[in-house]
């Protein structure tokens, strides 16, 4: 029932049927106290703290499917090819975990979120989650690390940070361009003006088009990779999405040819056994975000379809600049890389990729 509900309200705010306009005065309050408390944070009437680390926030001003997390893991990625130790900081949305909690790559996903979880085991990052998102990012700031990215987060202001990086999506866009809860957004569209970089996934414009390419399918109980354009399964699959955006996904494999029978779930949906009981017998193909909340499924063909983002250029050294950060040599990279990587290479073999 609430699944329903919630898919509904979603693409009620992409549909703009009037009956939303019988909720404007919540909006109303909304901006009211969205735009007294950002003021507040401004001038100083309520206090913020800098974690003592460059810091990095990637977010959005609109609720749910603009391609935050393979934003984050992208730029880690990217950031630790070049040598630098990185901290991923999150709420751990979807987890039910207290207080502030390391993410190792064989986490429980109902305890630090599928999210954060799919960052540590894809990048073998230091990633921390917790609802006190200031004493998580202090906690990752006495790490050994150089820099600090917040996997959400943008409108909280309590944390001091660096550099501001919004997520949109071209297709989707802003909705009905209403705030919550009649629209999508959480801050106005003006608030674009004032961030340093707006990444738009699917854009055409060179400077903020983000491209999200399918990289490979990987067989969920070994770890087997094929090639996405010949995956050798198909062309029918079952496809199971727990995401923001579940078309996006299953047009992505329609582009790569296949006839995905759709199976969409509310976004971070913990799923159960039952879920998948019912399907039969053709493939079962899902996302990265996915996956890491299937470990043990009946069907054993099952397969993740991995994505990886692909960034303007350019933007990966603007950003670097406007955190103030430096390639490190690798005489000076010591030990510490090493010790970043232990966590996903002990934990498997594949490699897991960008999630859509």
């Amino acid at each position: 029932m609430f699944e329903r509900f919630a898919l509904a309200v979603e693409r009620a705010w992409y549909q703009a049927p009037r009956l939303l306009l019988l909720l404007l005065p919540l909006e109303w309050l909304f901006a009211a106290l969205t735009a007294l408390r950002r003021t507040a944070f401004r001038k100083g009437w309520l206090s913020s703290v800098h974690p003592g680390k460059p810091m990095i926030v990637v977010g959005n001003i609109s609720a749910g499917g603009t391609g935050k997390t393979p934003v984050v893991i992208g730029i880690t990625q990217a950031l630790m090819e070049k040598g630098l130790r990185v901290g991923v900081i999150s709420r751990g949305y979807g987890g039910s975990g207290s207080g502030v909690i390391p993410v190792t790559a064989d986490a429980d996903h109902r305890i630090v979120g599928d999210e954060a979880l799919l960052i540590a085991r894809s990048t073998g990052a230091s990633v921390t989650v917790g609802r006190d998102r200031v004493a998580v990012a202090r906690h990752a700031a006495g790490e050994n690390i150089d820099v600090i990215i917040s996997d959400d987060g943008l409108q909280h202001y309590a944390l001091q940070r660096d550099v501001e990086v919004v997520t949109s999506d071209a297709e989707s866009g802003f909705g009905n361009g209403h705030l919550l809860p009649v629209g999508p957004l959480r801050e106005p569209r003006r608030r674009l003006a004032t961030v340093d970089f707006f990444l738009l996934r699917g854009g055409q414009d060179p400077h903020s088009g983000t491209a999200y390419r399918p990289r490979q399918f990987r067989r969920l109980s070994d770890g087997a990779v094929r090639d996405v354009q010949n995956p050798g399964f198909g062309p029918g699959v079952h496809a199971v999405a727990a995401i923001a955006r579940p078309r996006r996904f299953f047009e992505s494999l329609r582009s790569l040819g296949l006839e995905p029978r759709e199976h969409p779930f509310v976004d971070h949906r913990a799923f159960e056994e039952k879920d998948f009981a019912a399907l039969g017998d053709l493939p079962v193909v899902m996302t990265a975000k996915d996956a890491v909340k299937c470990p043990d499924l009946p069907n054993t063909d099952a397969w993740v379809l991995d994505m990886e983002a692909q960034f303007p250029d350019g933007f990966l050294d603007q950003l670097m600049e406007r955190a103030g950060l430096e390639v490190r040599r690798e005489e000076d990279r010591g030990t510490a890389d090493d010790s970043n990587q232990t966590s996903a290479e002990a934990f498997a073999s594949p490699t897991i990729g960008v999630n859509q």
